[in-house]
């Protein structure tokens, strides 16, 4: 009998066993090839714009576009994840999808402290969700009013979430691109604010109460870009030296600086119906091919913390990743400085990811004599960390990040054209796309002599943010191993007033 049941039970336990290493040698979540790891992504399936970012009861909520049968675009719902601390994420269960009236495109979402729209009840305040529905069918069949405008709202902290029974609340007039509502609370007026894309314009409406809504006003049909269709609007003031701006986001796609979509922003002012800019001048929040869509969370108070999109709508259905596809770029906190005679918006990484900082090295005053390798102290950091120099005067530089296979991302500054570039012509994986690969730039914004750098490199991504933040460039590359050397050189002596280097840890564990 022993032998009999020995003879059942080797194989059972050899099958146990292969089935075992089968599973182990599957990538676990948030481990596969190209993940970042410092920013949010679905743990499967594609993502395309930040929707509804809202902040109450000490959570950042983020709703994004999401289709959950596919990598590529699909028809669109609302993902949902949230974060304590804007690093730390948590995807959670879908909150907004398709319905008779179509496809949930982009919103935005407000904290309805005063019931202004009736929809709170046993005095539980109401979160409300301003979005587009898409009518792919309308839009099949030709009609210009396929996109119109509808609400949602939770009682439960945003967890759960109902549709309003009258949608839609704002319906088109007859324009094919009519889309992204933006929501804010106009205080001196008492009544909502509703920045609206509109073809290749923006739009402003309001209402008393989120649902009667009325026009205001309209910008930009002779100001900015136009390579595309304006797209994802935001409106918002800042301070400068005690005085009130306000500053209108507008994603343009395609017709950005360096190909494809990009994000644009005027500064001016606003009366509650009308934005007036101080020019009409074209101003890119991101030159860099990779980053989109991007808007701004709400109810933070006078903090403004903006995310956007981490790709390109010429090749983001392309991209060679395998269970997901897309990311968000950092947060990042927004502030205005003059500079060159212009009020210009300054971007900087959230503070909130020193929380994630691994120990720090800091070299003071090295001098590079052409090269300076620093592989020594990045090659244990796994591709992810915050790199940042000083300089007292701006030269000639690149820094490259490169790996054994001969494949390296340049990222430098160009003093004759008095510009910064990123190029990823040798960066790794290309062929999925024609208009991936390239050199990409941007002006430096900054006329004084001294600069800084600060480089935060995630795996398959780099964000660039230079003079304090006045130059910002984004951009993704899919080398075939992680880039796990890196150089500073330069075609002269380059004195450094320090670098510092900082590991990050990653989120997901």
């Amino acid at each position: 009998m022993k032998t009999k049941c020995g003879t059942l039970i080797l194989p059972l336990l050899i099958a146990l066993n292969c089935i075992c290493k089968a599973q182990d040698s599957s990538p676990k979540p948030y481990a596969d090839e190209h993940r970042p790891q410092v920013h949010f992504s679905p743990a499967q399936h594609w993502m395309n714009d930040p929707n509804g970012m809202v902040y109450y009861n000490h959570t950042y909520h983020l709703f994004f576009q999401y289709y959950p049968k596919d990598i590529v675009w699909g028809p669109m719902h609302w993902g949902h994840a949230e974060s304590k601390d804007l690093i730390h994420w948590k995807q959670l269960p879908i909150a907004l999808y398709p319905d008779s009236l179509g496809y949930i495109f982009s919103g935005s979402a407000v904290v309805d402290s005063n019931n202004t729209t009736g929809f709170g009840k046993n005095s539980k305040i109401p979160l409300v969700a301003i979005f587009t529905h898409h009518d792919p069918k309308g839009e099949k069949d030709g009609t210009d009013k396929f996109q119109n405008q509808s609400l949602a709202y939770s009682l439960d902290g945003g967890g759960t979430w109902t549709k309003y029974s009258g949608n839609p609340v704002l319906k088109n007039p007859g324009i094919r691109d009519f889309r992204d509502p933006k929501v804010m609370w106009y205080g001196p007026e008492k009544k909502w604010v509703m920045t609206l894309a509109t073809q290749d314009h923006i739009s402003f409406y309001s209402a008393p109460d989120l649902k009667n809504w009325k026009k205001e006003s309209e910008f930009g049909i002779k100001a900015g870009a136009h390579g595309g269709v304006w797209e994802c609007p935001d409106l918002f003031p800042l301070k400068m030296n005690g005085k009130t701006y306000w500053i209108l986001i507008v994603n343009l796609n395609p017709g950005g600086p360096n190909g494809g979509s990009a994000t644009q922003y005027f500064v001016g002012n606003f009366d509650g119906n009308k934005f007036s800019p101080l020019d009409s001048n074209t101003r890119w929040l991101d030159y860099g091919p990779d980053e989109y869509a991007g808007i701004t969370w709400s109810n933070t108070g006078s903090r403004k913390i903006f995310l956007g999109w981490m790709s390109n709508w010429q090749y983001a259905n392309q991209v060679p990743t395998k269970a997901w596809r897309n990311a968000a770029t950092i947060p990042r906190e927004l502030s205005l400085k003059q500079s060159k005679g212009q009020i210009l918006l300054v971007s900087k990484p959230v503070n909130e990811l020193k929380n994630i900082e691994e120990k720090t090295i800091v070299l003071k005053q090295p001098v590079v004599n052409r090269s300076l390798d620093l592989t020594s102290k990045i090659n244990k950091l796994k591709s992810r960390y915050v790199l940042k120099l000083s300089f007292a005067t701006l030269k000639d530089y690149s820094i490259g990040l490169s790996n054994t296979k001969g494949e390296e991302l340049l990222i430098g500054y160009d003093p004759a054209k008095d510009e910064y570039y990123i190029d990823r012509t040798k960066a790794g994986k290309m062929d999925f796309q024609k208009n991936f690969s390239g050199r990409f730039t941007a002006p430096r914004l900054s006329a004084v002599k001294n600069s800084d750098l600060i480089l935060v490199v995630d795996k398959s991504s780099v964000e660039l943010f230079a003079d304090g933040g006045l130059t910002t460039m984004t951009a993704i590359y899919f080398p075939t191993e992680d880039f796990n050397n890196l150089t500073v050189k330069t075609t002269e002596k380059l004195a450094i007033n320090n670098i510092s280097i900082s590991g990050l840890r990653s989120i997901w564990k």
